[in-house]
């Protein structure tokens, strides 16, 4: 992506604090987690999704929002539980959904994951297959 010296760092808002490194997997259309991601496997099933077929499970999971109500909350818990869980996540909104299933999941498995806002400009530089990590504080840093 570029040289180690120039490496693309990206500091985002702290929704939920906390670190992951794995590989990117963005889309620009906003997911609905009820139906659109499976809770046991990991897989986004939303067959109209640009990410259809995708293992969300272990990645950083960067999309611009979330469609849908509070299931995002419970089906994101089951794929703590279940250990298919994105890694972390980025959007360009504050997502209270987000927010909550890892704190719950926290709470009940001691497996939280970091939620971060970044601006629609720095989501516009991520790069879909990307590898980063998120730091703690927010930063972003891509590999």
């Amino acid at each position: 992506m570029v040289n180690r010296h120039d490496q693309l760092q990206i500091q985002g808002r702290v929704v939920i604090d906390g670190s992951a490194t794995a590989t990117i997997r963005k889309s620009n259309e906003p997911l609905s987690f009820w139906g659109g991601f499976d809770q046991a496997t990991g897989e986004i099933i939303d067959r109209r999704h640009p990410l259809s077929g995708v293992m969300g499970a272990g990645c950083i999971l960067a999309i611009p929002f979330t469609r849908g109500s509070s299931t995002t909350t419970s089906i994101l818990i089951e794929a703590v539980r279940a250990r298919v869980a994105p890694a972390g996540i980025i959007t360009t909104e504050v997502d209270a959904f987000l927010a909550l299933a890892s704190i719950v999941a926290d709470e009940m498995y001691d497996a939280s994951f970091p939620v971060l806002s970044v601006d629609q400009d720095a989501f516009d530089k991520i790069v879909d297959g990307s590898r980063a990590r998120i730091h703690r504080g927010g930063r972003i840093t891509f590999l």
